[in-house]
């Protein structure tokens, strides 16, 4: 009787104990007057909502705009054992992204990012704190400025004159009595993207006479956007990673090795021109990303820092470059030119715009750009209508923040829905409708760099995409090259399908096949198409 008197003293102990810390707790909350955010219903032990994002026909981003309308314009739901805020509103945004910038300035921990991102020395992926400040610092240098967008100018320009003059002559092989031929542009986007980012990040190291190691490093990079976009089971609940459903980390593994022995080629051979006399890369005009990069880390740290080498820091960075401009740019493209050829009087417009400044005697140059206004305006339309990431990256609370009124726990994972944002009726007049037009008048001021909330495809914040400038360069350059050189139809008399896919990034959910004829002479393509 001693002994179960005992245990139950015991055991009514640490309850009254749990209980008191669970009351205290809540009275922290309460003292502040501010109620915890509204939890979507639905939820399941241990899953959460996961089984409600697994069972829906929609889309993740869809499906939270949806929730949206019943729960209010911010609402948290559970993945596994991690809570989550969703941010719908532009205003929520912006409270999110501004007043609490810093503490949403975190990135939850997740098995892509430590496998193939170098254990976090991806300043992308990086934990917010002294080795994210440094880094970002420099590639802000490297990358953000108005500097490095004109140092690779002649990149972009090469791989875009290349992309027009390999389109011309498929057209003069294939054409036989037609005056157009079928293309698969969706593939032809993602074959220059990857070319031109690879350039830009590594230099011509990467050699297209190898085919064989060519399409080893676009089959590998590829594979590794498609993983850092899946689902692992792991990092909604860390106690399955043992398990390694679905084969995930095995794989990543494997594909980073593959990935770091080529990018290690590189980088060596970057080593080696930096350290000759004959070959010494400085500040010239044709110096990579990768090159500028190494030495501004090498002149900032010296030697190892926070857990993280010299060469872990540069090739990290590197491939977060990789990945992400290469998806998000060709999915952009691809969404821009259906609704082009599904809307033939934008198109026309644009063709228009581009025969007044640029004229049909030659090529688009970058110094055209602009004076493009309207080509400019139809790329925000079409980004404000399928961005192509839909949700944020997402954030993570490193201490507890007031959000709307609501008490947001150190800890909470933030995904802020651009899609819904973008598509808000009372924001946007006919937000589902493609209608460039808007951007030349009453939403002229509007831009993509982070301080309109009622457009942020690229984020906003310390953790936008800073690779902004590059990227909108990039497409402006393809897209209005390509459709002042080339007219596009759609080969079916329907509308071409604007069903998207699952997944991180916001992809057409089918090829986009378009037949294709030159508008200019022969004398205006490039040389290269004459050889």
């Amino acid at each position: 009787m001693d002994l179960l008197l005992s245990f139950v003293t015991l055991a009514a102990s640490i309850i009254c104990f749990l209980l008191f810390c669970h009351t205290w707790l809540k009275s922290g909350v309460h003292r502040s007057k501010n109620p915890p955010v509204p939890e979507a219903s639905g939820s399941l032990p241990i899953i959460g909502h996961l089984h409600l994002l697994a069972s829906s026909d929609q889309a993740p981003h869809k499906l939270f705009g949806s929730m949206a309308d019943k729960f209010g314009p911010i609402f948290t739901i559970k993945l596994g054992v991690y809570r989550a805020l969703v941010v719908n509103n532009a205003d929520m945004a912006k409270e999110c992204l501004t007043t609490n910038d810093r503490v949403f300035a975190g990135r939850p921990k997740i098995m892509a990012s430590e496998l193939m991102a170098y254990n976090y020395a991806s300043l992308a992926l990086a934990p917010y704190g002294p080795y994210w400040r440094e880094m970002r610092k420099i590639v802000v240098l490297e990358l953000a400025s108005q500097h490095r967008v004109q140092v690779l100018e002649h990149i972009r320009v090469s791989e875009v004159k290349s992309f027009v003059a390999n389109m011309y002559e498929n057209w003069v092989k294939n054409r036989g009595s037609s005056e157009t031929i079928k293309v698969d542009m969706t593939q032809l986007f993602a074959n220059l993207n990857l070319n031109m980012t690879l350039r830009m990040a590594f230099g011509d190291g990467f050699s297209r006479g190898d085919k064989q190691k060519e399409d080893e490093v676009k089959n590998t990079i590829k594979r590794i956007v498609e993983l850092f976009g899946a689902f692992v089971p792991s990092d909604a609940i860390p106690a399955l990673r043992w398990l390694d459903i679905g084969g995930y980390e095995k794989e990543m593994k494997k594909l980073a090795k593959v990935l770091d022995d080529i990018i290690e080629g590189w980088l060596q051979d970057h080593k080696k021109k930096m350290s000759s006399t004959t070959q010494h890369i400085d500040e010239g005009e044709n110096q990579v990303f990768m090159a500028a990069l190494l030495s501004r880390v090498q002149e900032a740290f010296k030697e190892n820092i926070h857990g993280f080498s010299i060469d872990a820091m540069v090739k990290a960075t590197c491939v977060a470059v990789v990945v992400a401009a290469m998806d998000t740019t060709t999915a952009t493209l691809i969404w821009t030119l259906a609704l082009l050829v599904n809307n033939p009087n934008v198109l026309k417009k644009a063709q228009e715009e581009l025969e007044n400044h640029v004229g049909k005697d030659r090529m688009v140059e970058e110094s055209d750009l602009n004076n493009l206004v309207y080509l400019q305006a139809i790329i925000k339309e079409s980004m404000r209508l399928y961005p192509a990431l839909p949700l944020s990256v997402p954030h993570e609370s490193t201490e507890d923040c007031i959000i709307g009124g609501y008490t947001v726990p150190k800890g909470t994972r933030l995904f802020v829905n651009f899609w819904k944002i973008q598509h808000d009726p009372e924001i946007w007049e006919d937000p589902f409708e493609f209608k460039p037009e808007r951007f030349l008048t009453g939403e002229k001021e509007i831009d993509v760099k982070g301080h309109n909330f009622e457009l942020i495809p690229f984020g906003s914040g310390r953790r936008i995409c800073l690779g902004l400038s590059v990227a909108m360069k990039a497409m402006q350059l393809i897209l209005a090259s390509l459709i002042h050189a080339y007219d596009f139809q759609n080969p079916s008399s329907e509308k071409i399908d604007m069903t998207g896919s699952f997944g991180a990034t916001n992809h057409k959910a089918n090829p986009l096949e378009l037949l294709v004829a030159p508008r200019l002479s022969p004398d205006c393509m490039p040389l290269v198409c004459k050889v």
